[in-house]
């Protein structure tokens, strides 16, 4: 009995999964809030009816993809945080990681940058909400450096709050950058994002010098 039972809750998990991977494929040429229900069964071979089993409609579709896709973005945030070594070095690691992140998951990375001001309000707030979370576990590692004893926790946020907006905007341009150039050719493509790499590193060098002098 627990054996069917077993493959029953792993074809149930292989079909919602294949309901969110048909609707991030769907999403690259339109907003959530235009994604139809018989788009998504349609795509995977399900009927309507199957759909419901996993989620409530389209929304709450969307705000399964949100925890997919911030959860592969998690991992990226916490290996910036703990990366060493001089500024320089810091910031090259940083947006190295933003950019091999981006090549990793673009689906992911396209999804966030038009969902997060897009027209469904409960996947906007779940971004926000992991926005949020992610911030504070940013401050909380910054509150723990040496470079930011004095500041106070409401500081020590609005800074870990720039470092994410700033991942999540370096992300999206460099994705923007590749797929704006690629009618071009790849070495057109390659240099449009590299011109995205160069000033998201010189931004950062500029949040790096006001840090040193915010307590001046």
């Amino acid at each position: 009995m627990s054996h069917t039972l077993g493959i029953r809750q792993a074809q149930k998990q292989k079909t919602r999964q294949a309901l969110l991977d048909a609707a991030l494929a769907l999403l690259e040429h339109q907003s959530l809030s235009s994604l139809g229900l018989r788009e998504v069964t349609r795509a995977v071979g399900v009927s309507p009816a199957a759909f419901y089993r996993h989620f409530r409609d389209t929304a709450d579709l969307g705000v399964a993809l949100v925890e997919g896709a911030l959860g592969s973005l998690h991992a990226t945030i916490r290996a910036v945080m703990v990366t060493t070594g001089e500024s320089e070095e810091r910031i090259d690691r940083a947006v190295s990681l933003i950019a091999a992140h981006v090549r990793a998951h673009p689906a992911h990375v396209r999804f966030i940058a038009r969902e997060r001001h897009g027209g469904v309000a409960s996947v906007r707030e779940a971004i926000k909400v992991q926005l949020r979370r992610f911030a504070e576990e940013v401050a909380a590692a910054l509150g723990a450096d040496p470079e930011s004893r004095g500041w106070s926790a409401e500081d020590l946020l609005m800074l870990a709050g720039v470092y994410v907006d700033h991942m999540v905007m370096t992300a999206s341009a460099i994705l923007e950058a590749g797929a704006g150039a690629a009618h071009d050719g790849e070495e057109a493509a390659t240099l449009a994002e590299e011109a995205v790499i160069a000033t998201a590193r010189r931004q950062l060098r500029l949040v790096t010098l006001g840090r040193r002098h915010w307590l001046d």
